[in-house]
């Protein structure tokens, strides 16, 4: 019996000291763990909130209020220069349509401009008088277009309208060609006459120049890109009458939808 009663008595502090560690494990573990409120009650906390600020402050906000500011200060104090290279064999119709190019860059988009000789490039530059930022692009892609063979009627679009692009690309790029292939390839392409050039160019509205195995359009986005798949079918070998074709159907569907 006395033995008994002495390991009743030394089992209890051990079950006792068991008891207290769990229940400091538990106090730990509730001082760690934090309730987290619901999201719903935030919510709608949040969209009172908004609510009040709304209706007390619609007043007092306003929409920012920023002055014109003068074409100087756009400009950043800076006077900012193009220059358009010229070859030689386009000398001659710059000289002669020098006035007309001269006149929509000087007194519509108030620029400066000149022909230097020693370089052989048409210098264009910004000035006090200039307003528009976009001026001095305008003014150096038409020259470039006039440079590339187009009329100046044509190339004076670029100036007018914002969504007129010009785009080039070889022959080569398309097929790699050479000697006689070559030539067909661009006789494809000019048609008798110019007659297939000319077709291309009132069907998707756009203007074409052909200068050796060079190929240039002016035009909008989406006209340029018919008139590009029409002739890359040309040079791939594709007849006339399939191109007039399909490039009918493609303007059919591009003027039905606008």
């Amino acid at each position: 019996m006395v033995f008994a009663s002495l390991t009743m008595d030394t089992e209890n502090p051990s079950e006792n000291e068991h008891k207290a560690s769990a229940e400091m494990d538990c106090q730990s573990l509730d001082s760690e763990f934090k309730k987290v409120k619901s999201k719903k009650n935030n919510k709608r906390k949040r969209r009172v909130d908004d609510g009040e600020m709304d209706t007390e402050d619609a007043v007092a906000r306003k929409r920012p209020d920023f002055p014109p500011i003068s074409g100087d200060k756009l400009m950043g104090n800076s006077d900012e220069v193009r220059k358009v290279p010229v070859p030689g064999h386009r000398y001659t119709p710059l000289k002669e349509n020098w006035l007309k190019i001269f006149t929509p860059i000087v007194e519509h988009l108030q620029l400066q401009v000149r022909f230097n000789l020693k370089t052989r490039n048409v210098e264009i530059k910004t000035c006090k008088e200039t307003q528009d930022i976009g001026a001095l692009t305008k003014a150096a892609d038409f020259v470039k277009a006039f440079v590339l063979g187009f009329q100046v009627e044509d190339a004076l679009a670029l100036i007018r309208l914002d969504e007129l692009f010009l785009e080039s690309f070889d022959v080569t790029d398309v097929k790699p060609l050479k000697g006689d292939h070559l030539s067909r390839a661009v006789g494809r392409i000019a048609g008798k006459g110019g007659k297939t050039k000319f077709t291309i160019e009132n069907v998707t509205r756009t203007r074409i120049v052909l200068a050796d195995t060079k190929v240039h359009i002016l035009g909008s986005f989406q006209n340029i890109k018919m008139a590009r798949t029409a002739i890359c079918n040309l040079i791939l070998g594709s007849p006339p009458s399939k191109v007039y074709g399909n490039i009918r159907a493609v303007a059919s569907r591009a003027a039905e939808r606008f």
